[in-house]
């Protein structure tokens, strides 16, 4: 992975829309994985093979512009928990946006994630 951020890797990636839940579906050097964010009233729960094999409880973001804008945090061995945030927006050009991204401990943020989907 590239921890400074400053690079990208591409891949084919799927996301369904249904009303309780968004699943995706994506591969990372050769390899699938898939994760689902199962929405509640006050945020949702992030679930990915990739990133977090049990269950993250993100809560939701007041006043996002985004469709879903969840965030939360997670253990980062002995140090401070870092942040982890999830949107997923809607494009005028129809194309919906799943992005994730890291937050540092001391605020700093870098993008993890961006799937760019097209209607099947």
């Amino acid at each position: 992975l590239d921890p400074l951020g400053n690079q990208a890797a591409t891949s084919e990636c799927t996301m369904e829309v249904a009303a309780d839940a968004i699943t995706y579906r994506w591969a990372h050097d050769g390899k699938s994985h898939a994760g689902t964010l199962a929405l509640r009233a006050t945020g949702a729960d992030f679930t990915d093979s990739f990133h977090a094999e049990q269950p993250l409880p993100l809560e939701a973001v007041a006043g996002s512009w985004a469709l879903v804008d969840v965030q939360g945090t997670y253990p980062a061995g002995d140090g401070p928990p870092w942040g982890w945030r999830i949107m997923v927006s809607h494009r005028p050009t129809d194309e919906l946006v799943l992005q994730m991204t890291n937050i540092t401990p001391w605020g700093e943020d870098g993008r993890a994630v961006r799937m760019v989907c097209k209607r099947a």
